[in-house]
């Protein structure tokens, strides 16, 4: 075994981007929130923030208290996939770049010489220097250089802020006996649960574990794929399929009522329903969820022959929502998601399907990309045009030219 990947993982990402375009904000705490309200969350937080106990999830509130100072920025999505594609290009152009696995992580794969380590570690220094100079001196990364692209992924996570760690063959299993079972890529609170109850507490004893114990705790073949990955080991993993396209939205103060949430799930849904027919997928299933403030939640479904037909969606839509009860808490929080995905090229039409629905959509989604989103809209969406932006989802960077307001 040698060095074969090497993992991009940049620090504070939203945070540093807004230290780099505005000057004032450097060295300076500060918070990136998705809605201008005190009872949202941070979806990120600079390292001098960090310093407070500021971080993703933490309360605006909460975080102005624990933070003095704290410098409190809405977020700017359109800015963050800008500078993520100057960066993978700048990357690329140092190392090829083998996959992108979120707006602020890549994985590149070493060949040749590069897989040496003084050459890998030279290769990550010149990455980051390019960086510096085409991208910004803001914009810093902790890389980690390892076997396979799991170990990498692991390693980039071992230094923060600006780390380069190298993980070779020799060290293992030793060098990560320190880290905890949260730190494994793959280990959610889910299998950590399933781990402890298998006696597994540490990572050292992950990795005394055999092959079968670990496929009984993944419930599968991850299980076994994890046992070679800790070892070094090079592993396949088939193309993910698509099984769900959502869209969600922090309602601000002023359209905490029942009226406004319904409507910015309207905007929501004709969004995804745009997206869907973009990406050539219909779906068998809707999903409607509202969290309400300092009160329960409430999500219900529906299954249905396959569509992408946004007028149909809107049957299935306001089918869910005349079932829904009345509650006397504002709701916070509202989504929408299709579930039961099904590619194009699989998909069987009904024979009870309009032939000139499809054409009249593809007419709509081509204007409204020609001459800028709402030029044409359901109207169950007018009150809430200029509301549920543009937002960054984990693992799935968005298509300003689909997605974008």
């Amino acid at each position: 075994m040698t060095l074969n990947s090497l993992f991009v993982d940049f620090n504070s990402y939203f945070a540093s981007v807004e230290q780099q375009e505005q000057p004032d904000l450097r060295g300076k705490p500060v918070a990136v929130v998705p809605v201008e309200a005190e009872t949202t969350c941070c979806i990120a937080a600079s390292y001098e923030a960090k310093k407070f106990g500021v971080r993703t999830g933490t309360r605006v509130s909460d975080a102005r208290k624990m933070c003095p100072g704290l410098r409190v920025i809405h977020a700017r999505p359109e800015v963050y996939i800008d500078f993520h594609e100057r960066i993978v290009k700048t990357v690329d152009q140092c190392v090829l770049v083998e996959s992108v696995s979120s707006i602020d992580e890549m994985c590149c794969s070493l060949t040749g010489k590069w897989r040496q380590r003084e050459a890998a570690v030279e290769l990550a220094k010149k990455i980051k220097e390019a960086i510096r100079k085409n991208i910004g001196s803001q914009m810093t990364s902790s890389i980690g250089i390892a076997p396979n692209p799991f170990l990498a992924k692991v390693a980039s996570d071992m230094q923060k802020p600006d780390g380069l760690i190298v993980i070779e063959p020799t060290d293992l299993p030793g060098c990560l006996h320190s880290l905890k079972l949260r730190d494994i890529w793959g280990i959610g609170r889910g299998i950590e649960e399933r781990l402890r109850l298998h006696s597994i507490r540490t990572v050292k004893a992950l990795c005394q574990a055999d092959v079968q114990t670990l496929r009984a705790i993944w419930g599968g073949i991850e299980g076994e794929r994890k046992w070679h990955e800790l070892r070094g080991e090079a592993v396949y993993r088939p193309p993910s399929k698509k099984r769900t396209l959502s869209h969600s939205h922090v309602l601000a103060p002023e359209l905490r009522n029942e009226e406004a949430a319904k409507g910015v799930l309207h905007r929501l849904l004709q969004k995804a329903a745009m997206r869907l027919r973009y990406t050539n997928y219909f779906t068998e299933g809707l999903q409607l969820s509202i969290e309400y403030q300092n009160g329960p939640s409430w999500s219900d479904e529906l299954r249905f022959t396959g569509t992408q037909d946004t007028l149909e969606l809107t049957r299935h839509f306001l089918q869910l929502w005349e079932r829904k009860r009345a509650v006397d808490f504002p709701p916070l929080h509202v989504g929408v998601t299709f579930f039961s995905l099904v590619p194009a090229h699989l998909h069987t039409p009904s024979l009870f399907d309009d032939p000139q629905r499809q054409p009249l959509l593809k007419a709509l989604d081509d204007l409204n990309l020609k001459l800028g989103k709402n030029t044409v809209f359901f109207g169950g969406a007018i009150n809430s045009l200029n509301h549920a932006p543009m937002r960054i989802a984990f693992n799935r960077i968005p298509d300003p030219k689909i997605e974008g307001d």
